[in-house]
């Protein structure tokens, strides 16, 4: 065992031993701490199989799942939702539920190592990043806007730190010129659910042999949350940082955002100009409008904007505000 501080982290070694003790484990129970379409999802195709019994949802606090609360009063399934999942108090009251693991989807509170524990299974969360990369907020957008031809799904025990447990199951799924956020949200969607309930019965069946993030990357990194004023267009970006940029906020996003002579411009989508020339001329300008949209130039040539928000007419010659 490794010493963090004053409490006492097992190895993998160990938990790994401690669930082969369990013997085959017939039935596996789930402490569910979940939010949005991802949890959703992802609690029908557990509550589908018969050996898993999932005790009890939480939910967030400040704006708790209805769906979720719908699908735990259909199923007879306990609905919890509290300010502090680390307190004392919180923890007194999960104690009877007798769960041997406690699942993490899109949950927005930090457990510390008393709750993580407290299962005979421990804690695992599944992340739609490809970790020990990718860890962090807001990670589909991030992969779009860093041109990445794929992005991960990774279902990895939870520690002391943010996104830096040993993996259990991880999944890439590719990204196309095609995809934009929507599209890969969709994928996401169903994909955490795949991933974890797959990660559950190789949990179940004790078949694991979790992978320490270090051993992939020694380092690997974070990102942040986007926040309010993120979705500006820096019109001296290259063509392809721009379309990337675009598509990776795009609805049900906030949009990217522009403006022309002080009035806003939202744009929701792109397109690349195939053959577009290489040239210098004045970033943000307004090219050409045609009847499916107008070209802007970039810094390395011109996009096309084939979809946007804006009161306004948009001409020829006009410039976005830089």
């Amino acid at each position: 065992m490794r010493e963090n501080g004053s409490t006492m982290i097992r190895s993998e070694d160990e938990r790994v031993a401690r669930c082969r003790a369990r013997r085959p484990v017939a039935d596996i129970t789930i402490g569910y701490f979940a939010d949005g379409p991802w949890a959703q999802e992802a609690f029908l195709r557990i509550n589908a199989d018969s050996s898993m019994k999932i005790r009890f949802i939480c939910a967030r606090f400040d704006k708790p799942d209805q769906k979720l609360r719908q699908l735990a009063a259909e199923n007879d399934i306990s609905f919890l939702t509290h300010p502090n999942v680390n307190s004392t108090e919180f923890m007194q009251s999960i104690s009877s539920y007798d769960c041997d693991i406690f699942v993490s989807m899109s949950f927005n509170q930090i457990f510390r190592l008393p709750i993580l524990n407290t299962p005979i299974m421990k804690t695992v969360n599944c992340h739609a990043g490809a970790l020990p990369f990718y860890r962090g907020r807001n990670i589909l957008n991030w992969a779009l806007i860093n041109d990445e031809d794929s992005f991960g799904i990774t279902v990895h025990y939870v520690d002391a730190g943010i996104d830096t447990g040993d993996i259990i199951l991880q999944r890439h799924f590719a990204i196309t010129d095609n995809d934009d956020y929507a599209s890969l949200l969709d994928r996401a969607h169903t994909g955490c659910a795949e991933v974890l309930y797959d990660a559950l019965k190789m949990l179940q069946g004790c078949e694991i042999e979790p992978i320490r993030q270090e051993s992939i990357d020694p380092v690997g990194f974070y990102c942040v949350q986007r926040k309010e004023g993120d979705e500006a267009i820096n019109w001296h970006w290259s063509s392809r940082r721009i379309y990337n940029f675009i598509r990776a906020i795009c609805r049900p996003g906030p949009m990217a955002r522009s403006s022309i002579n002080g009035r806003e411009v939202k744009i929701n989508r792109a397109r690349m100009v195939e053959g577009a020339a290489t040239y210098t001329g004045i970033n943000g300008s307004i090219l050409g409008v045609e009847e499916d949209g107008f070209l802007v130039k970039t810094d390395d040539s011109f996009i096309k904007i084939i979809e946007w928000e804006y009161e306004g007419r948009i001409r020829m010659g006009d410039r976005f505000d830089l």
